[in-house]
């Protein structure tokens, strides 16, 4: 094949049998860490009946995994690109098992919370070493294409899977055992990554520099936090002034890595063809994912009145059309489609999917799945061509760094998602809950069934009755603002991927390794 100044260049290697086996044992720590997530939605009764932790603790032990991932996702992909993502993938399944150990056996709270918070650290050191090594193992970009949606596909399903699995196991055994299932599975990939996966590491990353840990710590966390706690919680001066504090963090986390010589996120990773808007779009595709999970969920269960399986059950339906949506986008690119009409058109597709949301009523329950499902397909092409996007632009050297870039963002979007929506859902139920009902009711949806349970006949039926029509009106809201904001995300991206080229030859990655030198 020749480039368009007429040299003579040689295709990518194309993967085979050994890559593709491999790229099998790396979807096990990516479906489990997904999976820890929401691996606790069913176990968290048995949990309190057991322990009998405090409300604060609590929520801690639901909490912290997620905190600490996001927390050192991007350390964790700094270093692995210094000391080996092979290597960092099987120390962190060694702390998964561990931790999953510990906490399948703990007995007290305080325990517990300090076990998932290890589990949390293994995970930060295996989600963006799998996409990293994803990047080693297959070098065609075609092929590539193919392997990172079959990732996201198995990272998407496995928060849906995990909270079906949590209630099988408890209602089958005691709560710890929604832990012990992940020992199998680290234990094959401590036998197998040694023989399939191969080393890769960037052979000049320079110094470490210690001090941007726990910067990017305190730019994260205290942000994630905020904006977690502000669709229960309201615009309360404490979470407010804790997104405050994390994005001052975050400006002197920028200013260290713009001005140190060996930065943990280089500067110049955002001048590399399409890297900065891949991980904008991958943001905001994760915030209408997330926002559309966190009216789904509630729906099923407090509107339609499903018990919390039959509503995990029920919400795995959405998850089907994602298992085809990612390989049909990559198809689509790789027969000469421009990558910015596919990333447009799934934007446009999540959009149709919360108008779908905006005609919904106290009893559509087949119309919210459908939107669900259209919703998820829409959004996994994008997070699906934006990682190819991001991974193919920049030298395999800097994968790590940039799949942790990627996913922090994703934490962001997701967090955002939840927070935005959630406020505009919050704001449309108070306004409907009438003033002569009780404190509780004008909180949460939840809180309006408690008390209805409280009060004689009628009564109590009617205020189930506004409640639900008040929560269904609030998602009615959230959907429309969601459908202009992706109608506006499918905009942004075909005026920012029409010019963007994926460079797939190896002479291409020489130019862009030069770039980000």
């Amino acid at each position: 094949m020749t480039n368009p100044k007429g040299a003579t260049t040689t295709p990518a290697p194309r993967a085979g049998r050994r890559e593709w086996t491999a790229l099998g044992v790396l979807m096990l720590p990516l479906l489990l860490v997904s999976m820890d997530v929401s691996v606790l939605y069913f176990a968290i009764p048995a949990i309190s009946a057991d322990l009998e932790p405090s409300g604060t603790q609590q929520l801690w032990i639901f909490d912290i995994y997620a905190f600490v991932l996001a927390g050192l996702l991007m350390t964790m992909g700094s270093l692995g690109d210094r000391i080996g993502r092979r290597r960092l993938l099987l120390i962190g399944a060694v702390a998964f098992g561990a931790a999953s150990l510990v906490a399948a056996y703990a007995n007290s709270a305080e325990t517990l919370i300090a076990a998932r918070a290890v589990l949390g650290i293994g995970g930060a050191t295996l989600m963006p070493s799998t996409l990293a090594l994803v990047r080693t193992l297959f070098v065609d970009p075609s092929q590539r294409a193919k392997a990172i949606g079959l990732w996201s596909g198995v990272m998407t399903a496995g928060v849906a899977l995990g909270s079906v699995m949590s209630g099988v196991l408890v209602e089958h055994f005691w709560w710890g055992s929604v832990f012990l299932v992940n020992l199998p599975a680290m234990a094959l990939l401590l036998v197998l990554g040694p023989l399939l996966l191969p080393e890769a590491k960037n052979p000049a990353p320079g110094r470490f520099d210690l001090l941007s840990v726990p910067l990017s710590m305190a730019a994260v966390l205290p942000v994630i936090y905020g904006i977690k706690e502000i669709p229960s919680e309201g615009w309360n001066v404490r979470y407010v002034t804790s997104v405050t504090v994390g994005l001052l963090f975050a400006a002197l986390f920028v200013h260290r890595q713009r001005t140190i010589a060996s930065p943990m996120i280089p500067p110049a990773l955002f001048r590399g063809h399409g890297f900065a808007p891949a991980v904008s779009l991958n943001l905001l595709s994760s915030f209408a994912m997330m926002g559309s999970a966190y009216f789904t969920t509630q729906y099923l269960q407090s509107v339609l009145g499903k018990s919390s399986m039959e509503a995990a059950l029920w919400g795995l339906l959405p998850t089907v059309l994602v298992g085809v949506a990612a390989p049909v986008a990559a198809q689509l690119v790789q027969r000469g489609v421009n990558r910015a009409y596919v990333v447009t058109g799934g934007f446009v597709v999540g959009a149709c999917g919360y108008g779908m949301l905006t005609a919904a009523g106290t009893d559509s329950m087949w119309l919210v799945l459908a939107a669900a499902g259209v919703i998820a397909a829409g959004i996994v092409v994008v997070m699906s061509q934006m990682m190819d996007l991001a991974l193919g632009t920049v030298p395999v050297e800097k994968a790590g760094t940039a799949t942790s870039v990627l996913e922090t963002g994703a934490e962001f979007g997701g967090a955002l998602g939840m927070a935005v929506l959630g406020s505009i859902g919050t704001a449309v139920y108070r306004d409907g809950i009438p003033a002569s009902a009780p404190g509780p009711a004008h909180e949460t949806l939840g809180g309006a069934l408690e008390v209805a349970r409280h009060l004689p006949g009628h009564a109590g039926e009617a205020l189930v009755a506004t409640a639900r029509e008040a929560f269904t009106s609030g998602m009615q809201a959230a959907a429309l603002a969601a459908t202009v904001l992706l109608l506006g995300a499918a905009i942004l991206a075909s005026l920012a991927l029409r010019q963007v080229r994926v460079r797939a030859t190896r002479a291409a990655e020489c130019e862009c390794e030069k770039v980000l030198a």
